[in-house]
């Protein structure tokens, strides 16, 4: 029998014999995590890795709009616009660093939790909802589901760790979806492998039942199946080909140049999507994913983007992004640089130099 264990503003938990639930409870911010619910989730977490009773943990989001719309934007904004005169004595103690540092080592956390974390990503998923979903061993996914990063709208790159994740797409689908924030659905997210298998949003609420007596990734993976039905068709691997074209280029503007050259329709509307966004994120967004293919180890992109987001937070385009999409609303942003051309080499390189002190490392 399910027992709320706690039930505030921002999370609902539950438990179910061996099953504990955590229900991000936002919906009308499209469950946007806070720095509250990360901590608390994190502590959650390490709690339940410790306890025998404790077999398999689902994650989910209140409503039926989105599992996970992303961080606390707005909360950033305040931080970075007061900018370093708010910051308190020590650096790691002003808010946008212990954010990220906390969201991302719960992302970290989940990617390497001791015991089976069932997630789904029924609707909308973006930003840190991928960082909450696509590192989890069993990701779930509806006919509801639209996955995207589409950070570099608003002067900022897809962080939480994706661009491990979309560098080992196929082909260069990773980098596609990483320039232009495309969302995809069901049968994409499993082509790209964020995701594992589909449920029809019409059987979600037979989940909990199903994982209660869960204690091993067989039973999780048994119960899923019983469940599951095939997507619908995924629609990127059509793409392929003018995808693969275009973006393998390892210079922006050689990707840009193939994309104005490319006759297939569809690689037009990309490049008016990416004329739209940030020169400097863009570019920093390219050079993120070309080194994270290189990686070994999860745990390197995740120091890496708190490199970038702590260079972001500092600079100006991340802050004039969301004043645009969020504050005024008035979808024009003015970017600086301008233009992909007029953002230099030393622009890039700030945003993956050492923090010092402030380096996020892992055990």
């Amino acid at each position: 029998m399910s027992e709320t264990l706690l039930r505030d503003d921002d999370l609902i938990v539950r438990s179910d014999g061996a099953l504990r639930r955590i229900t991000l409870n936002r919906p009308q911010a499209l469950n946007a995590i806070t720095l509250d619910m990360a901590i608390a989730m994190t502590e959650l977490l390490r709690r339940w890795q410790a306890d025998p009773k404790v077999g398999v943990v689902l994650l989910d989001g209140a409503g039926e709009r989105g599992f996970c719309a992303g961080g606390d934007i707005r909360a950033l904004y305040d931080a970075g616009k007061t900018g370093t005169k708010a910051k308190p004595a020590h650096a790691a103690d002003w808010f946008p660093a212990r954010f990220w540092a906390i969201e991302y080592s719960l992302n970290v956390l989940i990617a390497r939790y001791a015991k089976p974390i069932v997630v789904v990503m029924d609707g909308l998923v973006m930003g840190g909802g991928v960082g909450l979903s696509a590192h989890a061993a069993h990701r779930v996914v509806t006919e509801r589901s639209a996955v995207a990063m589409p950070e570099v709208g608003i002067g900022f790159f897809p962080d939480v760790g994706a661009s491990f994740l979309l560098a080992r797409a196929p082909g260069f689908v990773g980098t596609y979806l990483t320039l232009t924030g495309q969302r995809v659905g069901a049968g994409d997210a499993l082509y790209c492998k964020l995701a594992d298998i589909h449920l029809p949003a019409d059987r979600l609420p037979e989940l909990p039942a199903v994982l209660a007596n869960s204690r091993s990734h067989n039973d999780v993976r048994a119960g899923l199946e019983h469940l599951s039905t095939a997507p619908a068709a995924a629609l990127l691997p059509k793409e392929r080909e003018w995808i693969d074209a275009c973006y393998g280029g390892d210079r922006l503007e050689d990707i840009i140049a193939r994309l104005r050259k490319c006759r297939a329709e569809a690689a037009q509307a990309t490049l008016a999507t990416m004329d739209k966004a940030s020169p400097t994120s863009l570019k920093v967004t390219l050079r993120n994913i070309r080194s994270a293919a290189t990686f070994t180890r999860l745990e390197q992109s995740f120091t890496q983007d708190y490199r970038i987001a702590l260079a972001c937070i500092a600079g100006r385009d991340f802050i004039e992004g969301i004043r645009a999409a969020i504050i005024d609303k008035d979808r024009k942003p003015r970017w600086r640089p301008e233009t992909i051309e007029a953002v230099t080499p030393d622009i890039v390189d700030r945003h993956f130099r050492s923090v010092g002190k402030l380096e996020l490392t892992f055990e």
